[in-house]
């Protein structure tokens, strides 16, 4: 299967293109186009603060995955920096999903990364699904406009799937690489009463579950 996999270079994005690769499937990676510099071979551009993208490069795709956005963790949540982590989702995810809505044969299936903040703060007792309503806060709203920006794509008779992803954990990216050191050391501990909840899902499980999905 030809898959394109915006945000491939990222954790989540790195872990599904070897993945995917070792399963068997072609793997095409949508960059950011640098003005004057040729994306490498194999690979396809895109632009999505200009609202641009390489007009062949979704064509004769099977999937599409959508991963790209600002990094939440990378820095204290300004107003300007919490406009960025809003903006790169939405403007990104309508950009693609306009693009698919407009190909004489799109693909199958867009799954489009969402996070498990579109909840927002729930107590352990409650017991969440697809069909549990969105929380309040920032996170949720960002959530919850990001799923809604996929909708063309489904439109267009593309299936979409919305991944509500948890932490990802890895020991040598990410989280669990930031939380290893002081525990290392000694120094870790829970913090407040410890019972807070925290949905995670191991790195080394994320291809098996988007294989799951594509076949779906």
């Amino acid at each position: 299967m030809r898959i394109l996999i915006s945000g491939a270079g990222g954790l989540v994005g790195r872990i599904l293109s070897r993945g995917l690769s070792a399963a068997g499937h072609h793997i095409t990676p949508l960059v950011r186009r640098v003005p004057g510099v040729e994306p490498a071979p194999g690979a396809a551009w895109w632009d999505p603060e200009a609202g641009e993208l390489d007009p062949g490069g979704l064509a004769g795709h099977r999937a599409v995955i959508h991963l790209a956005g600002e990094n939440i963790a990378a820095g204290r949540w300004t107003a300007a920096r919490k406009r960025r982590i809003m903006e790169s989702r939405v403007r990104g995810t309508g950009l693609i999903a306009g693009a698919l809505a407009r190909l004489e044969e799109p693909p199958r299936t867009l799954i489009s990364a969402s996070a498990v903040g579109f909840y927002g703060n729930r107590t352990p007792e409650e017991r969440l699904t697809e069909e549990a309503p969105s929380g309040t806060g920032f996170l949720a709203g960002v959530c919850r406009r990001w799923e809604e920006a996929a909708g063309e794509a489904a439109a267009a008779g593309t299936r979409v799937v919305c991944l509500r992803l948890g932490v990802v954990l890895h020991p040598k990216d990410g989280a669990l690489a930031r939380m290893l050191p002081p525990f290392r050391l000694g120094l870790g501990g829970p913090l407040g009463h410890g019972r807070q909840m925290m949905s995670w899902i191991a790195a080394d499980e994320l291809p098996s579950l988007v294989s799951h999905l594509l076949s779906a």
